[in-house]
């Protein structure tokens, strides 16, 4: 499998594998992102899953970050508490350097999956896989709901920020916007599941729609930008209406912009 990679990836994970193995507290390695869904390339991360005994998880989890720096130069790492994922460890190894992250699980742990992982290894490979076979596998798209109970919210701020002449601030919103709703409604729309903006500047007509919620460090074109969203926003929402459309928008978000 690793003949395919980059030669850093391939090599990092020979040596985890190597490791692995001969580590009697872990009793497989799986793989998701770009391992799983395709397009891993020189600058991809890699994220794994390492399976733990159950009687020893404790240990491990004590002793991750140790046990990360022992798959290599590691250097730097931090656990996902921000994320919401406490499991994971997020790792940077050199001297080439190499994004790894590392979420330490059990195999019970495997009943609710957002993509199925791919086995790089097991000491009892049926069993894992058996538990794949069982685990409920859902991307977490959002609903129509979850973004109209946002968005209006999410573009009043930016426009008060664009108000108050904070643009720095409006432009963390804008970009923001853009990962949060914009981009997983384009990936709705052309089928996929929604990523945010990854990659995104493969599909040409995302592009074309996106370029108008860019802005640059200037009121007006803070504005545009912000009236641009609001108009994607009302556009796509057209593919998946939420049940209930809030009250007043987009009229009075257009008001308040245009103050």
């Amino acid at each position: 499998m690793t003949s395919t990679l980059p030669s850093t990836h391939a090599s990092f994970l020979e040596n985890l594998l190597r490791e692995l193995k001969q580590d009697q507290r872990f009793d497989a390695l799986l793989a998701g992102g770009s391992l799983v869904h395709g397009g891993l390339d020189e600058h991809s991360d890699i994220d794994l899953v390492p399976v733990v005994r159950d009687d020893l998880y404790p240990q491990v989890m004590a002793e991750r970050r140790d046990i990360a720096a022992g798959l290599g130069n590691l250097i730097s790492a931090f656990t996902g508490e921000h994320v919401g994922e406490p499991r994971l460890i997020i790792c940077l190894y050199g001297p080439k350097l190499l994004h790894v992250d590392l979420k330490f699980v059990v195999l019970s742990d495997l009943k609710a999956l957002v993509e199925r992982p791919k086995i790089l290894w097991a000491r009892h490979e049926d069993k894992v896989s058996k538990a794949l076979d069982a685990a409920t596998i859902v991307w977490p798209n959002c609903s129509p709901e979850w973004f109209e109970e946002r968005a209006w919210v999410w573009l009043h701020y930016g426009a008060t920020k664009l108000q108050r002449g904070e643009l720095f601030e409006a432009l963390g919103l804008i970009a923001f916007f853009r990962e949060q709703v914009l981009g997983p409604m384009l990936n709705r729309r052309s089928g996929k599941p929604q990523r945010g903006v990854r990659r995104i500047e493969q599909d040409e007509d995302a592009v074309a729609a996106l370029l108008p919620v860019v802005a640059v460090h200037d009121r007006q074109s803070v504005a545009n930008a912000l009236m641009s969203a609001l108009q994607l926003y009302v556009e796509l929402r057209k593919d998946q209406p939420p049940a209930v459309l809030t009250a007043g928008m987009p009229d009075l978000m257009v008001s308040f912009l245009a103050r």
